[in-house]
């Protein structure tokens, strides 16, 4: 199992541009979808990914409670050749039987993930209502086999305070994960 680092990119950075399939609906979804008025939360994840499948049921829960709050996305940027758990047919199976709530839209060129500079699954980017990144990094500190629980303690609060417009003074640690799978070329 991979342990890949997110990047930890510039806070203030600017929410990036995308126009994605959206697998749950085979519909493209962009920017100009998202609520202006709230924040977003951005978020590269994958179906085969055991980082990701350790976390996905608190995923949902955050999802669940900061529903309407927040914009929440999910992006799945892996090469599907080498990885087809990770295909279009099996996200969009994923995302109902999981009943999220969230787009999960499939980057299949990865120019998305490397305009954000996603390097791992998962990834989580949080934009303040201003679209300017505000928390990049962890969900938590638990990891498959570790022992600790999942709670989303680090993303909670980083939401928290993005929604009560006062600085996240919390250590910003980065994601753990698997790497992004990137296509040969």
């Amino acid at each position: 199992m991979a342990r890949t680092p997110s990047k930890m990119i510039d806070l203030g950075s600017n929410l990036p541009d995308f126009n994605l399939i959206n697998t749950i609906d085979n519909e493209f979804f962009d920017k100009k979808k998202l609520n202006t008025e709230i924040g977003t939360l951005v978020m590269f994840i994958c179906n085969h990914c055991p980082f990701v499948i350790h976390i996905i049921d608190e995923i949902i829960s955050i999802s669940k409670f900061y529903k309407g709050k927040i914009n929440i996305i999910a992006i799945s940027s892996n090469d599907v050749i080498n990885y087809p758990q990770d295909s279009p047919k099996m996200m969009k199976k994923l995302a109902i039987d999981k009943k999220f709530n969230f787009p999960y839209l499939y980057d299949e060129s990865q120019n998305v993930a490397k305009s954000f500079d996603a390097a791992c699954t998962p990834d989580f980017f949080l934009y303040d209502d201003k679209k300017k990144l505000v928390y990049r990094g962890q969900l938590d500190d638990s990891r498959p086999g570790n022992d600790i629980e999942v709670t989303g303690v680090d993303l909670r609060n980083a939401i928290e305070c993005s929604l009560k417009k006062k600085e996240n003074t919390s250590t910003q640690k980065p994601s753990i994960g698997c790497n992004i799978k990137w296509k040969d070329l």
